[in-house]
């Protein structure tokens, strides 16, 4: 009867007159009788677990902020195939021009330009992924220079056409120059005549992965919106910049949607002209010049900022100001989201967003019912597991449950940039854990902050620290941003950044600023001044270890991080950048997320590790830190 899996059928041809149904290959009793239990699904690992139900399915979805392995190890009984979301790095903004959104491919149903199956192998066999970096923005530009775009994220079949997603192109200048082509294109630039958006990749066509940006406006200085996975990006008017196209909404890391890969904001310049605002999908807000500054798109789009007011810890809030310079808003954390575009030649044009990898497949059952609600939630050696990759809210449900685990992990600091010399690498985020927190069900409600990676430096500005992650009344600092050429001391925070090169040599950040009982982290390396031409940076300090000093023609390395098990499985995070040299050998970031330090531009912490960035020299925009993470455990 097992060849007949594929239809059902009943039967009634049994003595004791007891119907039985046949369905895929399984008899269910009637009359009372008991349903065997449900087919299982793969055996996998890789990225973050979550499982959830969606209707009558259960599935289970890894998510994948930065570059990893998807290995299978056995067959499950739902078929060989799984379903995927691949989301590309957002491109930067440029000087006026709204940075496209990464492009957007997926093969799950009902969705646009839906790819074809992915069959996987009952193994063991693993599949490489590759979480595309979001473009660093940058200073004023020089003649001639392109907004960054994005990198490309990949989810690898290990046959000759992988599925792989384009990064977002770049947003145009002043003076004016077209957007670049991406996943999404950038925003147009301008003055006259009004420049063109870029074009989105496979556009229009049935296996598109984005929209184009909208074009530049005739009259100084608006511009416009880089596009978005779901619209084209908005076309500047005289007074108004282009918005950022919208991304588009899919329910795939849980059964709620959540949107992906929105377009960045043009900027503006010049009373009574005002910025777009960033696409929802994590677009980032444009930025102004003596105009108003634009919002950013849900979710973690960050809006435009008042540069002139020499703030260097994001988020702002919008507004406007008649003095104040303002730099585009950052793309969202692991949605490709493109970055704003500045207000003309003035800070920084906002970073692109992280892209994203998500494999799910469907499973028999879950194995456990949670006691709260909160974060992706997934279940391993008789845990119950709540990873928070963004900030929210964990309820405790089932008056049972009084206490709980807790991993905190800060945003990172972000990377120095020494012009000629070396700059600092960013500190890690600061590292808390702890067990047996008191929990119930009165309040209930605890709120979880997941702090942002800091910006890198830009020539002339002060580098960014991370931002601080806290579940209820345990807070981890961020990480302390990497000396630059005018802020040339690494900042203190969780772990301190490294100390720039410049000029003189600087002192490195100190760590476990404020201080708490047992240390969330470490110092973070001194600088060198090598010779007239040539410096090198410190690295960041990390979550274990102290970041290394620089030595002649080295820049020092990044701290290591600390591992934790609270998953189940041992995994380490909270390294330090490397710090960098314009000539001679850079840091390489630590164990746990650092970037590495490079010659020219140093790499973004890993998204969700409160990595530190790898310091830049000679670089016009510093990398990024990771973000952070809040991970709360409970028997099951």
């Amino acid at each position: 009867m097992g060849a007949r899996s594929s239809r059902n059928t009943t039967q009634n041809n049994r003595s004791d007159g007891h119907l039985l149904e046949y369905f895929r290959n399984t008899f269910v009793r009637g009359g009372g009788g008991t349903n065997p239990p449900p087919p299982s699904g793969l055996t996998a690992t890789g990225g973050v677990i979550s499982d959830y139900t969606d209707g009558p399915a259960v599935y289970r979805a890894h998510i994948f902020t930065s570059t990893g392995t998807f290995s299978v190890t056995a067959p499950g009984g739902y078929g060989d195939t799984v379903e995927y979301l691949v989301v590309a790095g957002g491109g930067a903004g440029g000087s006026v021009g709204g940075g496209g959104a990464g492009g957007f491919r997926t093969n799950v149903a009902g969705y646009p330009a839906v790819g074809a199956a992915f069959p996987v192998s009952a193994g063991p066999t693993s599949y490489a992924v590759i979480v595309g970096a979001g473009a660093a923005g940058f200073g004023a530009p020089s003649s001639g220079v392109v907004a960054n775009s994005g990198s490309v994220s990949v989810f690898d079949n290990g046959g000759p056409n992988p599925i792989s997603s384009a990064g977002g192109g770049g947003g145009g200048h002043v003076p004016g120059s077209n957007g670049a082509a991406g996943g999404s294109g950038g925003g147009g630039g301008t003055p006259n005549p009004p420049f063109a958006g870029g074009a989105g990749t496979n556009y229009p066509g049935p296996t598109q992965q984005g929209f184009p940006g909208g074009s530049g406006s005739t009259t100084q200085y608006t511009s416009g919106g880089g596009g978005g996975a779901g619209a084209v990006g908005g076309t500047a008017t005289p007074t108004q910049s282009g918005p950022g196209g919208a991304g588009y909404p899919i329910a795939i890391e849980t059964a709620t949607a959540k949107t992906y890969a929105g377009g960045g904001a043009g900027g503006a310049q010049n009373i009574g002209k005002a910025a777009g605002a960033g696409g929802d999908g994590g677009g980032g807000g444009g930025g102004a010049w003596n105009a108003t500054w634009g919002l950013g798109g849900s979710p973690g789009g960050q809006p435009g900022a008042p540069g002139g007011s020499l703030s260097t810890s994001p988020p702002f809030s919008a507004g406007s100001s008649p003095t104040a310079d303002g730099w585009g808003g950052d793309g969202g954390t692991s949605t490709g989201g493109g970055g704003g575009g500045m207000g003309a030649t003035v800070i920084r044009s906002g970073s692109g967003g992280s892209g994203i990898v998500v494999v799910r497949y469907q499973i028999g059952s879950l194995t456990a019912a949670a006691k709260a609600t909160g974060g992706l939630i997934s279940y391993a050696s008789g845990k119950t597991i709540h990873q928070f990759l963004s900030s929210g809210t964990f309820t405790v449900t089932n008056p049972g449950l009084s206490s709980v685990d807790y991993l905190v992990v800060a945003g990172g600091g972000g990377g120095g940039v020494g012009g000629s010399r070396g700059g600092g690498g960013g500190g890690a985020g600061g590292f808390r854990a702890g067990t047996g927190f008191p929990v119930s069900t009165s309040p209930g409600s605890y709120t979880i902050t997941v702090g942002g990676g800091g910006s890198g430096g830009i020539s002339g500005q002060v580098t960014s620290k991370g931002s601080n992650s806290v579940f209820d009344t345990i807070t981890s600092t961020g990480g302390g941003g990497g000396g630059s050429e005018s802020g040339a001391d690494g900042q203190s925070g969780g772990s301190g950044g490294g100390g720039s090169g410049a000029t003189i040599g600087f002192n490195a950040g100190s760590g476990n600023t404020p201080p708490t009982s047992p240390p969330q982290g470490n110092n973070g390396g001194a600088g060198q001044l090598l010779n007239a031409s040539n410096a090198a940076g410190g690295g960041g300090g990390g979550a274990n270890s102290a970041g290394g000093a620089s030595s002649t023609g080295n820049a020092g390395n990044g701290g290591a991080g600390t591992s934790s098990s609270i998953t189940g499985i041992s995994i380490t995070r909270a390294g330090g950048g490397g710090g960098s040299v314009s000539s001679g050998t850079s840091g390489t970031g630590g164990a746990g997320g650092g970037g590495n330090g490079g010659n020219t531009t140093g790499t973004n912490g890993e998204a969700n590790t409160g990595g530190g960035a790898g310091g830049g020299a000679g670089t016009p925009g510093g990398a990024s830190g990771g973000s952070g993470i809040v991970i709360i455990a409970y028997p099951s």
